[in-house]
């Protein structure tokens, strides 16, 4: 995901330095990009107007953070796009603060394909003042940018986001078994129901992929645990039950443990195609 945002910004007119924990990613991108490789954190903010950030998970998130804040200069934005727990970016947002930096939480939407076609969404928590600031930077890469709240609200907003996806794969998974299941053309289906009340991006996107049983499509079933497990936490927190979710992330465990980790979280359809028993 950071690769292909960070291309955007070179092509919109922005000086950037990018740094990765795996130099040699950082290396390719600038192979492929006329910025510069920082050998290390502190080499890569230094003099920085806006510092963007994309990680794993909380403490990839956080331990990035921190280095970074100790060698920013008063006044610079720090925008983390990392999916991660709010608390996390509430901790971070004080910890900037007390550095005299900015901080906005904005993890983003859209996939690797959106990425790379610069059209994210970001769900952004920060001040308004620091929203107003970064939303031109972010435009770069973003063809949706809305400010949900202060620190900690972006993040519970993909958490939203999230639980909306996990539900519509797997009513699209079951959608497509059982039109495999019926021997109906599912390209006929898919114009049939497509633009009615069933259609979604998914659907238009997903459906000739699921029938195919490809799912090389980017966001890995690893990463969509990891946001789940997010979402449930706080559910719990405020004592909600969250059951379709819980199912859903039931389900993507058993594709890790089959050994498709890596595949895009699609392939929920792909417990259909292994469980079915034959004619």
């Amino acid at each position: 995901m950071g690769g292909p945002m960070a291309g955007w910004l070179v092509k919109k007119g922005f000086e950037v330095k990018v740094w990765n924990r795996t130099q040699a990613k950082a290396e390719a991108w600038a192979h492929a990009n006329p910025g510069e490789v920082a050998t290390t954190i502190a080499e890569a903010v230094a003099g920085a107007d806006c510092v963007m950030a994309c990680v794993g998970d909380d403490p990839d998130a956080r331990a990035v953070a921190r280095e970074a804040f100790a060698a920013m200069q008063a006044g610079t934005l720090y925008v983390d796009h990392t999916t991660t727990s709010a608390a996390l970016s509430q901790e971070l947002a004080a910890a900037a603060a007390q550095a005299g930096l900015e901080w906005v939480d904005a993890p983003v939407s859209g996939g690797q394909a959106g990425a790379v076609n610069g059209r994210l969404t970001a769900m952004c928590g920060a001040s308004e003042a620091s929203f107003a600031r970064v939303k031109p930077v972010l435009s770069a890469y973003c063809g949706t940018i809305i400010r949900i709240g202060e620190a900690g609200a972006g993040q519970l907003a993909k958490m939203v986001n999230q639980i909306a996806i996990a539900g519509v794969v797997q009513g699209l998974a079951e959608a497509v078994a059982f039109a495999k299941a019926q021997e109906l053309d599912t390209d006929a289906v898919l114009a049939a129901i497509s633009k009615g009340a069933a259609g979604s991006w998914q659907m238009e996107n997903r459906w000739p992929t699921m029938v195919e049983d490809r799912y090389d499509f980017g966001f890995a079933v690893d990463w969509m645990r990891k946001d789940l497990r997010i979402v449930l936490d706080a559910a719990q927190a405020k004592g909600l039950d969250l059951a379709l979710t819980q199912m859903v992330d039931g389900y993507y465990a058993e594709i890790q443990a089959a050994g498709g980790g890596r595949l895009d979280t699609s392939s929920l359809a792909k417990r259909f195609t292994s469980l079915r028993k034959p004619d």
